[in-house]
């Protein structure tokens, strides 16, 4: 056992880009040894630092730090329930922070510590969104000048509607032919509202014209977000196939996976599911029965590195490819530690990436190099990124719940964001 000590752990919480965000920081009794990690759950913030400024804290004070796969299996069972995505989050940010620090440790960044580089740049992909097929591709060739290669296409955000206003959702979908939307009652219970019929038949539309546009030069990814029923879902798989998708997103929620293999023995439209996942274990059937072509991985979501670089290997026998979310509401730490995983693994697929505000890095100095659709890390040992305490208090959290997880159908009935 080494004579490096866990000292400290506290949770860092700021909202440089106005989405609150969740840093762990381990500290060591090495003068100036620490290390960071992310443990965002956006909707659920102060019940991760509870989590881990009440039980995690305790749990490793005194332990080494350099025994990740020890103090990440005993963590995970303290609480005798496993998983879920508030102590799983807390568990990341534990996880990710201990790598941080061994990677410091050994002088060495954590891609080196995981196998070392299997490419020299990772390829993104970044959010295209517009009422129309007209402001799709408008926004698809301004991210195309700027370098990027795959692009995650919708119209109007997750089911096309993104807007409590009920006449700005009828707007949209009637510039679509032949598709009316779903008139609603009288009264209008407050929320984010979307037609998912209408939804279903506006998509071919959509690529069909991005398709005559800009051609196949250009890789599209959608979203489906489980917003509609499974048998809608295996019928916009089959309806897309001939538009080649990149992958075809979250077709299903995670309780309708079973649905997948009818969708599998019907459509070739690749297949990417499992960003509400919480547990390692929630992919096993889907990539062993190889029904799924990507995982859709909120790494933290899962508990850090260290199951999602087991998670990567799992699929890799398989044939099956990474595609880690990258969303707003994940800190340029956590960016970071995805990107270490896609240098390291043969598997990888694609990176989702959000761009970062200047406040996020100032922040957070060492965020990724993007430049061209790639992303570059830096080498410096460990994650690479910092966090100026100071400045991160300047951007407080506002906590709450934020308003698009309040979806409703057109008749106001509660559903999947």
């Amino acid at each position: 056992m080494s004579d490096l000590k866990i000292t400290g752990v506290k949770t860092i919480l700021t909202a440089p880009g106005g989405i609150d965000l969740a840093v762990v920081k381990i500290e060591t009794n090495q003068p100036g040894l620490y290390g960071l990690g992310c443990a965002t759950f956006t909707q659920r913030i102060y019940a991760v630092k509870t989590a881990v400024d009440e039980y995690m804290a305790p749990f490793l004070i005194g332990k080494d730090p350099l025994r990740i796969e020890d103090i990440w299996q005993s963590a995970c069972v303290s609480g005798y329930w496993r998983s879920g995505p508030i102590m799983n989050n807390a568990l990341s940010g534990v996880d990710m922070a201990l790598w941080d620090i061994k990677g410091k440790v050994a002088g060495l960044p954590v891609y080196d510590l995981l196998g070392g580089k299997c490419r020299d740049g990772i390829p993104l992909y970044r959010h295209t969104d517009g009422a129309d097929e007209f402001q799709v591709e408008d926004n698809i060739r301004a991210v195309m000048e700027e370098g990027y290669q795959y692009v995650r296409c919708q119209m109007g955000m997750y089911g096309g509607a993104g807007t409590d206003d009920l006449k700005l959702i009828a707007t949209q979908l009637a510039r679509a032919k032949n598709i009316q939307p779903k008139r609603s009652p009288r009264e209008s219970t407050a929320g984010i509202y979307f037609d998912p019929e209408a939804y279903v038949k506006s998509l071919p539309r959509l690529f069909d014209h991005l398709r005559n546009k800009l051609g196949f030069g250009i890789e599209f990814i959608h979203d489906v977000h489980e917003r509609v029923t499974p048998i809608a879902s295996i019928q916009l798989a089959k309806t897309l196939e001939q538009f080649q998708l990149f992958y075809l997103e979250d077709p299903v929620a995670p309780e309708n996976i079973d649905w997948l293999k009818m969708l599998r023995n019907q459509s070739s439209t690749p297949i990417a599911m499992g960003e509400l996942f919480t547990s390692v274990n929630d992919w096993r059937p889907l990539i062993s029965g190889h029904l799924i072509d990507y995982i859709r991985c909120h790494v933290s979501c899962i508990g850090g590195i260290t199951p999602a670089r087991k998670l990567a290997a799992f699929s890799e026998i398989h044939g099956v490819r990474t595609a880690w979310h990258g969303p707003g509401d994940i800190s340029p730490v956590g960016v970071a530690a995805n990107m270490h995983l896609d240098l390291s693994i043969t598997n990888f697929g694609i990176q989702e990436y959000t761009p970062v505000n200047e406040a996020l890095r100032d922040v957070f100095p060492g965020c990724p190099e993007i430049d061209r659709g790639y992303a570059y890390l830096s080498g410096r040992p460990g994650l690479g990124v910092d966090i100026d305490e100071a400045k991160a208090a300047r951007y407080p959290c506002v906590g709450g719940i934020p308003s698009w997880t309040m979806a409703r159908t057109s008749d106001g009935t509660a559903s999947r964001p």
